[in-house]
């Protein structure tokens, strides 16, 4: 156990040394926080929500396409955008400060 919390811990460090990355939150499959480089209230906040959300777009996505499933769920709001990434075991969550010019360019280039 030891040996995969190191291992969850430089994954975390090299997430959040990213330019923008506000925090990194690891939870298992349940839900309980594994490590979490925010608060511990936020953490705990962001990741009963945000596994919640996650279980429910995995499902998503195999209902439209069993054969299918879901890497990474990326939301926006106006200050920061979400990304939740599910693993076999676990569940990475990573808040970045928005960047609107980036999500409209990707959106543009998607309707060309």
């Amino acid at each position: 156990m030891n040996d995969i919390h190191h291992e969850f811990e430089e994954t975390v460090k090299r997430i959040q040394s990213h330019n923008g990355v506000d925090g990194v939150i690891v939870v298992n499959n349940n839900g309980d926080l594994i490590t979490s480089t925010l608060d511990m209230r936020s953490s705990v906040s962001y990741a009963e929500l945000l596994s919640t959300l996650a279980e429910n777009a995995i499902g998503f996505v195999r209902n439209l396409d069993p054969s299918n499933e879901l890497t990474v769920l990326r939301m926006g709001s106006k200050r920061r955008e979400v990304l939740v990434a599910p693993g076999k075991d676990f569940i990475i969550i990573v808040l970045q400060k928005q960047n609107l010019k980036s999500i409209m360019k990707s959106i543009a280039n998607s309707l060309s």
